[in-house]
């Protein structure tokens, strides 16, 4: 039996290692292209017949993209942005999370479709009225009405998530902590706390990278002094033409937190999206 199938597993392993292969070639490509347009000459990057090979190795694509207006700036500004969204979305997505997974109450049912139904909802078809809202409270051309309006569409993707993560904490770990002594509020920081922390990484990161690289809202909410990262990049587009090079230097550059912030907790997030994946 072990001879006929051996085979047959083999080719399924084979065929999804090459499909594995596949899938890291085609999201790979396109960071290799960012890098060896980043470090190739500027003429070679507008060369009409590019060459897929590295044709040359220069730093001088980063020194012109530094000379760009506020290149710090624009990162810092993103910088804030990403952590308050994180932080603020972080904190109140749990509690709200907590409520609607451990507590009955009158209309439960449906705020959880409410939240599921708006993350169905464009983002673009909420450019005008979120425009008009924050002009009303005096918050466009502002930083916190821009943190304000990245926590409206990551706050319900944040409550979803960790409300399955919460669900699939079973009621008597806390149960038995009280009876023990603890009081609810101790319980949850001693028990449900620790088992949720993978599930608020996954969650994290996620909710960074979001806002860290959302382009459209930054551009129509804040004007050029108080521009983010990604809306910075746009300075390369002139009207005598785009600078790819130094503009893959720049991005290049913008990649950098968000790599590193991953590297930081790959473990974490890989046993946070799995534990989400196997009991969701």
């Amino acid at each position: 039996m072990s001879a006929l199938t051996t085979p047959v597993h083999r080719k399924s392993k084979a065929g999804w290692n090459l499909l594995g292969l596949l899938v890291f070639v085609t999201a790979g490509f396109p960071v290799y292209w960012m890098l060896n347009t980043a470090f190739k000459p500027a003429k070679d990057a507008i060369d009409p017949d590019p060459s897929v090979l590295p044709t040359g190795l220069t730093l001088s694509n980063f020194s012109r993209a530094l000379d760009i207006a506020d290149f710090w700036g624009s990162v810092g500004r993103s910088l804030v942005v990403s952590l308050a969204v994180v932080v603020i979305g972080m904190v109140v997505g749990m509690l709200a999370a907590l409520a609607i997974s451990r507590f009955a109450f009158r209309g439960r049912k449906i705020v959880i479709v409410g939240i599921l139904a708006v993350q169905m909802v464009p983002l673009v078809a909420m450019i005008i009225p979120v425009f008009l809202l924050l002009n009303d409270l005096g918050q466009y051309d502002r930083l916190t009405g821009l943190i304000i309006t990245y926590l409206t569409f990551i706050l319900p993707f944040t409550v979803w998530t960790l409300r399955g993560f919460i669900v699939n904490i079973p009621r008597e770990l806390e149960e038995a902590a009280m009876v023990d002594g603890c009081s609810r509020t101790s319980a949850f920081v001693r028990v449900v706390f620790p088992l949720l922390a993978p599930g608020m990484v996954a969650t994290s990161v996620y909710g960074f990278i979001q806002a860290w690289n959302e382009y459209l809202y930054a551009l129509m909410l804040l004007s050029q002094k108080n521009q983010t990262a990604t809306v910075w990049l746009g300075n390369f587009s002139t009207k005598h033409g785009t600078e790819y090079a130094p503009m893959m230097a720049g991005s290049t550059m913008m990649a950098v937190p968000i790599v590193v912030l991953f590297l930081l907790v790959q473990r974490k997030m890989a046993a946070g999206l799995t534990a989400g994946a196997v009991k969701g």
